[in-house]
Parts: C-alpha cells; structure tokens; sequence
C-alpha cells in the first residue's frame, strides 16, 4: 500500500450514538460547571446580601476595596464607616464585602 493510498482512504464510519454521545458529554460539563462554580457562587452571594440587609450601626465590616471598619451610620444606599482615629468615610452598601469578620456563627 501506498503513502497516497493511505491519504486518501475514508475514514473509519463513526457509529450512529457518536452525536448523542457528544450530547451527553456537553450536558455532563454543562452540569459540572454548574454545581461546582455557579451554584457555590451564586450562594455565597445570597449570603452576603443577607449580612449587609441584617448589619447595625457598631458593626465591623470589610469593603471591597479592603478597607475595615466599624458601622457607624445606615442610609437607604450608603453607610458612614469609621475607619480609626475619629475618620469617617461613606461607602455605597454594595461595596460591603463581609459583615463581622472573625465572628464565629452560631450552628
């Protein structure tokens, strides 16, 4: 048999499942991303709009640009932090990370 032979075969016929089989395996990635990676995220969100709902003026609370600080003042969409030394600054509550980091919940 020939090098040009060989090029020019067909190949193999793929059995008829082949394109469920590609289905399926899509489906189970699909599937993988979802309980691994969306569904822990989407959680951990919920979770943090439940504390910025419930938090209370005294509340140690971390920003997302990393900034701690204490509660000192609750708006509709703001809060006043007290960041040390009698300095205050106003953040939006969506920028509101964590709520009393360290605490240990109750289980």
């Amino acid at each position: 048999m020939s090098l040009l032979t060989f090029f020019l075969m067909a190949p193999p016929a793929e059995g008829e499942g082949s394109g469920y089989t590609s289905l399926i395996f899509m489906g189970a990635i699909f599937v993988v991303f979802y309980f691994f990676i969306i569904r822990p995220q989407s959680k951990k969100q919920k979770e943090i709009q439940n504390k910025v709902s419930e938090m209370k003026k005294g509340d140690k609370v971390v920003t997302s640009s990393g900034m701690i600080g204490v509660l000192n003042t609750i708006e509709d969409d703001s809060v006043l932090i007290e960041v040390g030394g009698n300095v205050k600054i106003r953040f939006l509550k969506s920028a509101i990370n964590d709520v009393n980091p360290n605490k240990q919940e109750k289980k």
